[in-house]
């Protein structure tokens, strides 16, 4: 008969799944059809919807559902699915709670004739349905129904399923969103699901927290150690809560203490004076962490190996804004880790490690070779990686400082001008970070000067330039090399970078001024330039001018221009005056006209080029320099425009703005100016509280859970070995008092006993333990009555023991075999 059962049963199952199969296809080509046989789908439905069968309706609801997410019109089959909402099928409950959830916005009115039978469902046997009840009503958004939701929550909160208790946590914040007036009370059930003694309703109950009131860290002082203790058996989601509320909670209720502790200084044989003891090493600081922060930290350590990169991101956070360094180098082993991952978490990984390197770069150079960039890497994980290596440059040794130049260099020669620019301004960075390779930087950005990648050699000049400010006066010889690599490059960028440090830096002292020589050769060839060289150009000629004129600064008495002499004896020519005509010719000769220096005749020429250039920007500067110079004896404004000091150009690492940014935050991937206001719901950490305004620590004791320990209710199996071992103490209490008054019976006694002896004796001993006990309290209470009343009662006692013990004998004799089986079920 079993045999048949079973294929029978079998037959039935194969019978549903082929039904299933059917409608799942009959679907399928009823979606690929034109409107018509939607129309007759939608009939089809309704019809199934309203059946009383439920496979029929489970059938229905999975079309309806089907269409919700295809976002095809579900809404018409609304009334159909709200008559449902009472079926006792789990799976058909379950997909109309989902419909109910998705469109009660939309018809608010006809979800609230289901909330009467989701109430019904609150007190279900199943604690699924109970559940599923608690978040469906939650989740209906309509805000008339806010006290039932926030009954329903307080009704969860004392279920004994754990997994009612979750939803009612995950409950608490839509209803705060659904009505904030209810915040009074659904603070009071985060408080009591706080200390939830389940680890799972503990993490929902902490991200409901951070939602609701995370301004109320009160709440958390009598939590703070179960909560740390369940932080290990937390799922992923309410570790990471968990670790972002208790860092909060650190900065302001953990002051940060220090101790000053002198420095060990090893004592020779023969000092003996305490002077020498005494003015031993140096004093520092040693931090003082606190018993419940250290044991915050040990939680912690254990999520070091999380398969979740958020809750190792975490973990690192709270390690580098809490503890001491000996705490943080254990996290960036997992940090570095991540880099395994898929890229989109490389990305995310790499922004958090930049951030901490900004910070402290050293415990990264072990894992330095972690940040070569590979040939696959994308732009967005290769640009990080160079930054990487750029900050932990000037903390690495010399062998792995090689291996970063020799690793830029051969990616600043490569195919992609984007990795070549990037290369080549990490070079500069390296050099302006560690002086002492800024020699070996140097001449390597000079060999590319006279690569035939006009991408390579602009950014190689302007990372030059940039290295040449930083010590002008060491880089006479370095000016000149790039002189000569002037003829070789038809960049403009190059030949305006050139052109710059020429005159920035050639005309400085007199003895080795190159520029006016550079200049003679550059305006030869000036109408075929660049505008961006010519720009130089003219800078250059007028700075050049401009040390001619300080040089040789004009006399102050000039002698009248010969033209105005001209001009005075023109207008007293007279045909009769012969004597005049003599007289004039010799002062022309007395004041001949000055011949005008080489320098000046160059700056002349310059203007005239610009003057006809076609570039309107290039003759707006050319006027400006013109009228600068014009009176050589004044040329203070032009010296302040021209020859002032250029501030040395600094190139900090591309992430240097969001140092200041929290570690694991959106707001740091994405950047802090993201939108017009950036992004919402950033909260950095507050300041470390100031010693002696911290809280109590004696609020963190949980001295009361001892009390509600007691009362908890014990198992069946707690209740036997309880009961087995008072009545093994009690009854070997008994049985030595007994040998006391009367010991050689009792050795006689007990050679020759039966097992109806044995048991009549345990009998005894149980009521002389119950007989003492009585004793010991009127003895507590009686302590001013004499002697001979005392021997009295204990006369009277024995009579009763006496007759007790016969009663029991006899009770004993009739049910031994039924006791002797249950002492051994017992045992």
């Amino acid at each position: 008969m079993e045999t048949i059962s079973r294929i029978s049963s079998m037959l039935e199952t194969a019978r549903e799944l082929t039904l299933e199969a059917a409608q799942s296809a009959a679907m399928s080509r009823g979606s690929t059809t034109g409107l018509t046989s939607r129309n007759v789908n939608t009939a089809h439905i309704k019809k199934l919807l309203d059946s009383r069968n439920d496979r029929e309706v489970l059938d229905g609801m999975r079309r309806v559902i089907t269409l919700m997410y295809r976002s095809e019109p579900s809404l018409p089959f609304f009334s159909a699915v709200v008559k449902n909402v009472a079926n006792a099928n789990l799976e058909v409950k379950k997909l109309v709670y989902i419909y109910l959830v998705h469109h009660a916005e939309a018809e608010p009115d006809l979800a609230l004739l289901s909330i009467n039978t989701i109430q019904k469902s609150l007190t279900d046997q199943n604690h699924q349905v109970r559940a599923m009840a608690l978040r469906t009503m939650s989740g209906i958004r309509v805000p008339v129904i806010s006290q039932i939701v926030s009954l329903a929550i307080k009704r969860g909160c004392g279920d004994m399923s754990p997994l009612v208790r979750k939803a009612a946590a995950l409950a608490i914040p839509k209803c705060y969103r659904l009505d904030p007036n209810t915040l009074p009370q659904l603070i009071g059930y985060l408080s009591t699901l706080l200390g939830d003694s389940q680890y799972f309703v503990a993490g929902p109950a902490v991200c409901a927290f951070l939602e609701v009131c995370p301004e109320k860290i009160e709440l958390i002082h009598k939590h703070y150690r179960g909560l740390v203790r369940k932080l290990v058996d937390m799922d992923e989601w309410g570790q990471i809560a968990t670790i972002r509320l208790l860092t909060f909670y650190a900065r302001k209720c953990f002051p940060r203490r220090t101790e000053k502790v002198k420095q060990a200084v090893s004592k020779g044989f023969y000092d003996d004076d305490e002077d020498t003891e005494n003015s031993g090493g140096k004093e520092y600081e040693i931090p003082i962490i606190d018993p419940d922060l250290e044991l915050f930290f040990r939680s912690c350590r254990l999520l070091l190996q999380n398969r979740n990169s958020a809750v190792i991101v975490s973990v690192v956070r709270c390690f580098l804004y809490l503890a001491p360094p000996e705490y943080f180098s254990a996290t960036v082993g997992p940090l570095v880790a991540l880099l395994r991952s898929p890229q989109d978490m490389q990305l995310i990984a790499l922004y958090n490690i930049v951030a901490v390197c900004l910070r402290q770069p050293a415990p990264f150079t072990k894992y330095v070779s972690h940040f070569l960039v590979h040939a696959s890497d994308p732009p967005h994980i290769w640009r990080l990686k160079l930054e990487v290596l750029t900050i932990l440059f000037p903390h690495c040794g010399l062998h792995l400082k090689g291996v970063i130049i020799s690793e830029l260099e051969h990616f600043s020669q490569g195919a992609d001008p984007e990795l070549v620019r990037e290369s080549v301004r990490a070079i500069g960075r390296c050099a302006q970070s560690d002086p002492s390779t800024g020699d070996h930087c140097l001449s390597i950005l000079l060999k590319q000067v006279t690569s035939l990648d006009d991408n390579l050699v602009s950014e190689s000049l302007t990372v030059v330039r940039h290295l040449i400010q930083q010590d002008p006066g060491s880089h006479e010889r370095t000016v000149i090399e790039l002189v000569k690599h002037l003829g070789m490059t038809n960049n403009p960028d190059a030949r305006a970078t050139i052109v710059w440090l020429v005159g920035e830096f050639a005309g400085v002292e007199p003895e080795k001024n190159i520029a006016p020589d550079i200049l003679r050769i550059l305006v030869k060839d000036f109408s075929n330039e660049a505008e961006v060289v010519k720009q130089q150009i003219i800078l250059l000629g007028a700075k050049v001018y401009l040390h001619h004129l300080l040089r040789n600064p004009p006399k102050e008495e000039e002698p009248p221009a010969p033209s105005e002499v001209k001009q005075e004896y023109r207008n007293e020519w007279t045909d009769d005056k012969e004597d005049e005509v003599k007289e004039y010719n010799d002062q022309i000769q007395q004041h001949p006209e000055p011949e005008e220096d080489r320098i000046t005749l160059l700056w002349r020429y310059l203007l005239l080029l610009a003057r006809y250039d076609t570039s309107y920007d290039l003759r707006d500067r050319a006027r400006l320099y013109k009228s600068l110079l014009a009176s050589p004896s004044s040329t203070q404004l032009a010296n302040l425009l021209l020859l002032a000091p250029k501030p040395v150009p600094h190139a900090p690492s591309p992430s240097e703005t969001r140092k200041g940014l929290l570690i694991g935050s959106s707001t740091l991937v994405i950047g802090p100016d993201t939108g017009p206001l950036g992004l919402k719901g950033y909260q950095d950490l507050p300041d470390w509280v100031d010693p002696g305004q911290e809280p109590d620590p004696s609020l963190r004791e949980t001295d009361i859970k001892s009390d509600l320990a007691e009362k908890a209710p014990l198992t069946a199996g707690e209740r036997l070995d309880r009961a087995l071992k008072e009545h093994e103490s009690t009854a070997a209490s008994a049985s030595a008092k007994r040998n006391e008054r009367m010991p050689g019976v009792a050795a006689s006694q007990a050679k020759n006993k039966s097992l109806n002896e044995w048991l009549e004796d345990e009998s005894e001993e149980e009521t002389d333990s119950e007989e003492e006990v009585t004793d010991s309290e009127e003895g507590e209470t009686e302590e001013e009555e004499t002697d001979e009343e005392e021997e009295e009662e204990e006369e009277t006692e024995e009579e009763t023991d006496s007759e007790e013990d016969g009663a029991a004998t006899q009770l004993l004799s009739r049910n031994g075999t039924q006791f002797q089986g249950s002492s051994k079920d017992v045992l």
